[in-house]
Formats: C-alpha cells, structure tokens, sequence
C-alpha cells in the first residue's frame, strides 16, 4: 500500500496534470478550430483566455485564504465544478460574448484550482516539510501539456472540440472531484495575515520581502508564458525551418521534468534560493546561446530555457515556504502571485508585438526581465528569517 505522502503525491499530480491540461493548456489546440466555427479571430480566444487569467489573479487570494481556514479539499473540489460549468459554457458558446463568459467561469476555477492551491494545500499538512511533496506534484504535472495536447487535438478531430471540452468537464467531475474530496484537510493553519503580529520594522522587512518575491514570481512567469504562447515563432524568427522549430519545442517538457528530478536528488537539503538563483539564470543563458548561434541553438535554448523554468515553478512553493513559513501561507500565495497572473495574462501580446517587430532580437525582452529576477534573488537571506513562530 502507498505510503500518505505518496498517495498525497499521486493524487495532487494527477488532479492538477489535469486541470492544466484541460484548462491553460487547451487554447493553444483548440483556439483555431473554435474560432473558425464561431466565425471570429484566434486573437479573440486568446483574448478572452487573457480575462480569464485576470479573474485567476483575483481569486487566488481568497481561494488562499480559504484553503488557511478549512483545508484544500473542499476548495479544490470546488474547482472541478467550477471548472466543468467553465468547459461546459465552452462547449456551448455561440460567440465572443457567450466565449468570454466561459473563459471568465473558468479563470474562477483557475485561481482557486491551479498550483498555488495545491501546494497551499500541502502546506497545511505538512508545514514547512511541505518541500518534498510540492517538488512531487510538479514531477508529475509537468507532463500536462504533453499528455493533454495530444488528447485535445486527438478527441478534436475525432468528436469536435465542442465534445472534446464535454469530455474534459465530465472528466473533472468524474476523476478530479473524487480524488481532490479524498485529501486530508490537514492542521489547522495559522491564520495571519502576511503582516500580522509584527513589530514595525518586521512589517517593513516583511513587506519588502513580499514585494521582492512578487516581483520574481511576476517576471519569470511573464518569460514562461512568451514563451509557452510564442516559441516555435520565435526558433523560426531565428532561423529555424516549422518542422525543426516544433522538435525543439517539444523538449521543453521532458527538460522541466528533467531539472525537477535534478533538483530534489542533488538541491533538496539546500535552501531552495539557491535553485531558484540558478534557475533565473537558464533562460538568459538560453537567450545569448539563440542569439550568437541563430537556428543551430534551437535545442539547446529550449532545453536551457525548460530545465529553468521547470525548477522555478518549484521555487514558487518552496521560496515562501522558506522565508515565511507556513503560517498563513495559503493567503500568501494568492497575493504574491496577483501580479504574476496579471503580468501572465498579458505576455503571449505583448511578446508578439515584439516578435513582429523585432525577430529573434526580441528574446532580449525575457532574457532582461529574468536577469532582473536574478538580482533581486541574490538580494534576498538564503534562509527564512520571518517565519511564523
């Protein structure tokens, strides 16, 4: 029989490779066929995922809070509903303003249903041994898109994506509900605020910290999603033909998983800053790589790039962890991930302007931006000096 944590493990990853899989992920299989049926623009899609985006920056606060006070169980579960009548709202839109709606449903059950959740979940079980755990779920979901992209655009040619969207709610209704509702609820949390009980210049200190983290979880996320929305267009833009773009691309998700596992055998006794300061570095690394050598790179910049950008999505649960303990910590990641969603939701635009304008040059763009995470990374105590006592 599994052991708790593994069960724990197990269920997290499955539930959450699927939530991303039939949610962030699916636009970028099925936004060309649902805009040709619905007679309007893949920008519009897109469009109206950004929204969805932007209500996932507002809700993961209080999904956080919520998670603090009763436990992840019953948040999560939520999610899956919320998320099924988002899917099922998808499935039956008849236009941009029915399409919006959904995308709105569903930016809900993303705030409320998506990592933070989750490891703000295993934060409350396990406290500050929650490490471990939260390197565990992104193991396994770090093959969303890998699985999910090919069942999408399978079950699109197969039954339509109006069905494949059906398919994905009865799937979080049927498999995720259950599974999320079999969680422990954990202790009970410390219920803080982020700058409660403390002296003021802890406050200050507290909150420069805050800001701080803010700011490297909102430019690493913004590189993640140009390059999620953009990539293949951007090793083209450097010279690479579509067929060798697309190979090169698909090795972003075995270098995430790659790193993930590097990362738990050889960092995990190490305050995780350490990982994330190197992690930072990967996508400038990457950057001048693509940049000196043009198309010939293509494969070392996405494998660079993903080894990167797989260990700072560990480095999103793990650094507050750290710094802050576990003491309201559901809270916590809602606010310090508000701008990252917000920054997020307007990455695959505003890296398109700069793809159209200035080519392969314009991964100068995300190169600087993770370098300033870098700085500020180097900045911050390498252990937690505001934990919750």
């Amino acid at each position: 029989m599994l052991s708790k944590p593994v069960f724990l493990v197990a269920v997290l990853g499955a539930t959450q490779t699927l939530a991303w899989g039939s949610t962030y992920y699916l636009p970028a299989v099925l936004a060309n066929a649902i805009a040709a049926e619905l007679g309007i623009s893949t920008g519009w899609v897109f469009l109206a995922f950004s929204a969805g985006l932007l209500v996932s920056a507002a809700t993961g606060p209080v999904a956080g809070r919520l998670i603090d006070a009763h436990g992840g169980p019953r948040v999560l579960a939520s999610s899956n509903v919320v998320f099924a009548a988002g899917l099922a709202l998808l499935a039956g839109s008849s236009g941009h303003a029915s399409l919006l709606a959904a995308w709105l449903v569903m930016g809900v059950g993303m705030g409320a249903g998506l990592y933070e959740a989750a490891f703000s979940t295993l934060a409350r079980i396990y406290g500050s041994e929650a490490r471990r755990s939260i390197t565990g779920i992104t193991l396994i979901a770090g093959f969303a898109s890998t699985i999910c992209w090919p069942l999408s655009a399978f079950m699109e040619v197969q039954i339509g994506w109006r069905a494949t969207c059906g398919v994905w709610a009865l799937a979080h209704l049927a498999i995720c509900l259950p599974l999320n509702l079999s969680l422990p609820a954990g202790k009970a949390s410390i219920r803080e605020s982020p700058l409660e009980h403390q002296e003021p210049e802890q406050q200050k200190k507290r909150l420069w910290l805050m800001a701080a983290l803010s700011f490297v979880f909102a430019a690493t996320w913004f590189c993640s999603t140009a390059m999620a929305a953009h990539l293949p267009r951007l090793l083209q833009a450097a010279g690479a033909s579509l067929p060798a773009a697309i190979a090169a691309a698909a090795l972003v998700g075995p270098a995430q998983v790659a790193a993930r596992l590097a990362e738990f055998w050889l960092m995990r006794r190490a305050p995780p800053i350490y990982s994330a300061r190197i992690a930072s570095l990967s996508h400038p690394v990457a950057a001048a790589g693509l940049l000196a050598a043009g198309a010939p790179a293509a494969p070392f910049f996405t494998v660079v790039h993903g080894a990167g950008n797989g260990v700072m999505t560990i480095a999103m649960g793990t650094l507050p962890l750290a710094l802050f303990g576990a003491g309201g910590y559901g809270l916590r990641q809602g606010l310090l991930m508000a701008p990252a969603r917000l920054l997020q939701a307007g990455a695959p635009f505003i890296f398109d302007l700069a793809l159209a304008r200035y080519g392969s040059q314009s991964v100068v763009l995300t190169a600087g931006l993770a370098l300033a995470a870098f700085t500020v990374l180097m900045l911050l105590p390498a252990r937690g000096t505001m934990a919750s006592r």
